[in-house]
């Protein structure tokens, strides 16, 4: 059996990537860059309210806060690193300045990285952004018998 995909609908237009990102990290649509693209603090619109596009397919789950808490780690390790290495600071200013910086950190980066990410679904088709499926034909594979 064989499996071909058909394709019906022309070439779609590229979208560009960089762009769809930066307008994501502001919190605006990657399509038209005007709407907003959240409703509350990490929860997307279902369709632009500038342009009309359909917000709703994004499926960016777990990737942001992997994102946010690689960012943070390497800021608040490096910080702690340094802090070690070149300064002196007691053991209570390590346990106000740590955790805090972390917090802070996490809670401005959450947003713009998920945002970010929307964007980079929207501008590469995943998860419904590009449209209608292709159709999938499935015919059955020629016999192989011996010709008797």
């Amino acid at each position: 059996m064989s499996v071909q995909y058909h394709d019906l609908s022309a070439p779609a237009a590229e979208r560009d990537w960089r762009q769809a990102i930066r307008r994501g990290m502001r919190g605006r649509c990657p399509h038209c860059g005007e709407g907003r693209l959240f409703r509350a603090f990490l929860k997307p619109v279902d369709a632009c309210e500038a342009c009309g596009e359909a917000l709703y397919h994004q499926r960016a789950d777990d990737l942001p806060p992997y994102i946010v808490i690689t960012i943070v780690g390497h800021i608040v390790v490096g910080g702690l690193v340094l802090v070690e290495k070149f300064g002196d600071w007691s053991m209570g200013m390590h346990m106000l300045v740590w955790p805090l910086l972390t917090v802070v950190l996490c809670l401005a980066l959450m947003q713009p990285t998920k945002g970010a990410v929307i964007g980079l679904q929207w501008a590469l088709r995943m998860h419904g952004f590009g449209g209608s499926a292709p159709q999938v034909e499935v015919q059955p594979a020629a016999s192989r018998t011996g010709g008797q």
